[in-house]
């Protein structure tokens, strides 16, 4: 798949987390850097998955939801079906600050 279509899923529902790894790593040179989601503080080399999330989020512009929907499973079977959990911090987070929490300390994907 290449990032053109994986976008185009995105904007339609939630793809698997794999699939979107699978682009993002087959695409892009990845950095890991520090980064914040609202109240999430998250050290360079921790929950790089979202950091890979986020980082082509910008990159693309995508919407929240789009955003949302590339965290698959993780965020319709592990958040929206707890709104009460901890768990998945950076998702939980997001869903309330959106991009407007949004920071990185450092360049986290460049394009191959």
């Amino acid at each position: 798949m290449k990032i053109e279509q994986l976008i185009e899923k995105l904007n339609t529902g939630p793809q698997a987390f794999s699939e979107v790894m699978a682009v993002i790593d087959a695409e892009y040179d990845f950095t890991p850097c520090a980064f914040s989601n609202g109240e999430q503080k998250n050290e360079a080399g921790t929950n790089n998955g979202s950091c890979k999330i986020f980082a082509f989020g910008l990159m693309h512009q995508l919407s929240v939801q789009a955003t949302l929907n590339a965290f698959g499973d993780f965020y319709t079977k592990d958040v929206l079906a707890h709104p009460e959990g901890t768990d998945h911090a950076n998702i939980r987070n997001f869903m309330h600050s959106g991009w407007a929490g949004v920071g990185f300390e450092g360049e986290a994907l460049k394009q191959k």
